[in-house]
């Protein structure tokens, strides 16, 4: 239905953004690699999924078409829903999991929230040969402009919250990290999925 969406960014938290698209502003949940690609940008254009709910229709916004076609194959994958696949890419970039998915490295993935020994051998045995870069032009170009947030660890504690990371367990990661005030948002997060 949506194949990407192209408009001011009103609100940006590490987990999610609103953007106005011509007066309508969309709710989008991102991944911690797309958030640090269009941190600092009033404008951008991300690829969308829409996922039907039963009780609700929810967008993810990625900031280019890798990551959305990793998303799509996570969800194809038995016991990996959207929030998973959502921490998957919050955790590791495309990349990494293809490097995880190619060396059959299944500690790499186990090391990400949720994902247990067997989910891990199961990611291992369905993605492997699949994860191939697209080669499209899907960058975002947009000049660079500095946006306002709350403070770091704020900002990573309500990334965390929108992960569906319970509010007290997140905190709790937040403050076993060693120099967190000196991480950006997306090492604390990282560092912090890691913690649980």
């Amino acid at each position: 239905m949506f194949a990407y969406l192209e408009g001011d960014l009103v609100y940006k938290s590490p987990s999610m953004l609103y953007m106005d698209v011509r007066g309508v502003g969309y709710e989008l949940n991102i991944t911690l690699q797309t958030y640090a690609m269009i941190q600092n940008l009033e404008r951008c254009k991300l690829y969308i999924h829409l996922q039907v709910r039963e009780d609700a229709w929810v967008l993810y916004g990625f900031a280019d078409e890798e990551e959305r076609a990793t998303f799509r194959q996570l969800l194809n994958i038995s016991g990996v829903g959207a929030v998973t696949a959502r921490i998957i890419l919050s955790s590791l970039n495309t990349g990494e999991l293809e490097r995880a998915v190619t060396g059959e490295d299944a500690k790499t993935l186990e090391r990400v929230k949720g994902i247990g020994a067997k989910t891990a051998q199961r990611i291992i045995l369905e993605l492997k040969g699949k994860l191939i870069p697209i080669a499209i032009g899907t960058k975002n170009t947009s000049p660079l402009s500095p946006v306002i947030h709350n403070t770091t660890q704020e900002d990573a504690l309500i990334a965390l919250v929108n992960l569906g990371i319970n509010r007290g367990v997140a905190e709790n990661a937040i403050k076993k990290i060693n120099n967190a005030s000196s991480l950006t948002v997306e090492e604390l997060i990282k560092q912090a999925l890691r913690a649980l």
